[in-house]
């Protein structure tokens, strides 16, 4: 890694090295520890930094890391997004709005389940406040069950969150809602 530091926006000027390890991404260099987990990446663990795919694959399209498999192969986006792909249909989607979040400046951590994709912290506030908007993700032309969403609503409103649907188009653009109702 050397002497190279991450600047303020993030720009691709250090370059990290992981391991694919089942389904997350393993750093274990200690300088890049610090300075992945101050930035909201991953979860820190006895073994090092643990990311999940969509962080590596985010940082990997950045140029800011290299992932090889536990043989010491070079594991290329596409490989990884494939394995992505195989625990989690949803993936691209996800990965789609996790790389608009992460682009517009915001910390962006995962979701709670049930529908809730992702937590994003206002700029400024990752590590000081709470997340106050949780991210359902949805694609253009891909039904998504009104009952799923309502449960989301539910969760957001007894968290005092705000829920934003993500909608991903045909083209990967994606424009956000803010859902405050839904009625039948």
């Amino acid at each position: 890694m050397g002497n190279k530091k991450m600047n303020q926006s993030d720009e691709p000027d250090l370059l990290i090295k992981g391991v694919l390890e089942e389904n997350v991404v393993r750093i274990t260099e200690m300088s890049a520890i610090g300075e992945l987990s101050s930035r909201g990446y991953g979860v820190k663990e006895d073994k090092g930094l643990i990311l999940t795919l969509y962080e590596g694959l985010n940082l990997l399209d950045r140029k800011m890391l290299e992932v090889e498999n536990e043989e010491g192969e070079n594991v290329d986006f596409q490989s990884l997004l494939a394995v992505y792909r195989s625990v989690d249909e949803g993936g691209w989607v996800k990965y789609l709005s996790y790389r608009d979040l992460r682009s517009r400046g915001y910390v962006v951590r995962e979701g709670f389940g049930r529908g809730i994709d992702f937590r994003v912290y206002e700029r400024g506030t990752y590590g000081k406040n709470a997340a106050k908007h949780l991210i359902f993700s949805a694609q253009e032309g891909k039904p998504v069950a009104a009952k799923e969403l309502s449960n989301a609503l539910v969760q957001c409103q007894r968290l005092k969150k705000e829920l934003v649907l993500a909608v991903i188009n045909r083209r990967g653009e994606i424009v956000y809602y803010s859902v405050g109702e839904i009625r039948f």
